[in-house]
C-alpha cells in the first residue's frame, strides 16, 4: 500500500472529480473508439484498433493510479496543526540568506502544487527543507546545485 497523502478538501474534491470524469466520460469514449476501429475489418492489420486498445490501456492505468491515490488520501484537519512549526498547509514567508530575497509559499500535497499561485509540494526540495522548522530558524535546503539557506520569517494558515 502506498503512503498516506494529505489533501485540502478542495484538492481531494478535484481528484474525485477527475476520477469521475475519466470513468464517466473518457472510458465510454475509449470503448466507442475500439468498437469503431473493430468495425473497419481485419484486426491483425488494423493500426487504428491497436492505437485505440493502447489508449484504453493507458486510461485504465491512470484510473487505477487515481483510485490508489484516493484510497490513501486523507483530509487535513487544520485545527489540529501546530502553528509554531511548518507543516502541510502552512503559509511560510522565507528569506534567502544569500541574496535577501523574500518569498511566501504554501506547502501543499504534490497534486495541488502550483508555483504560479505560490503553492509548493511538501515533497519538493524546498518543501522538505522547510517542514518542521520554526520562525527564526535557518532551513538548509539541498538542491541540485548545492545548499540554499532560508530564514523562516513567519508561519500562518
Amino acid at each position: 500500500m502506498s503512503a498516506v497523502s494529505y489533501y485540502t478538501p478542495e484538492g481531494l474534491k478535484k481528484l474525485r472529480d477527475e476520477l469521475n470524469h475519466l470513468k464517466d466520460v473518457e472510458r465510454p469514449k475509449a470503448s466507442q473508439a475500439i468498437a469503431e476501429a473493430r468495425d473497419k475489418g481485419d484486426l491483425s492489420e488494423n493500426a487504428e484498433y491497436d492505437a485505440a486498445k493502447e489508449a484504453q490501456g493507458l486510461l485504465e492505468l491512470k484510473i487505477s493510479k487515481l483510485e490508489a491515490t484516493l484510497a490513501s488520501a486523507r483530509v487535513i484537519d487544520e485545527s489540529q496543526l501546530d502553528d509554531s512549526k511548518v507543516h502541510v498547509l502552512s503559509r511560510v514567508k522565507i528569506r534567502n540568506v544569500a541574496n535577501k530575497m523574500e518569498m511566501t509559499y504554501t506547502l501543499v500535497a504534490e497534486s495541488e502544487a502550483d508555483l504560479k499561485s505560490g503553492k509548493i509540494s511538501v515533497n519538493s526540495p524546498i518543501g522538505k527543507g522547510l517542514l518542521g522548522t520554526s520562525v527564526g530558524d535557518i532551513a538548509e535546503v539541498n538542491v541540485p546545485n548545492g545548499v540554499l539557506k532560508f530564514e523562516i520569517l513567519s508561519i500562518n494558515r
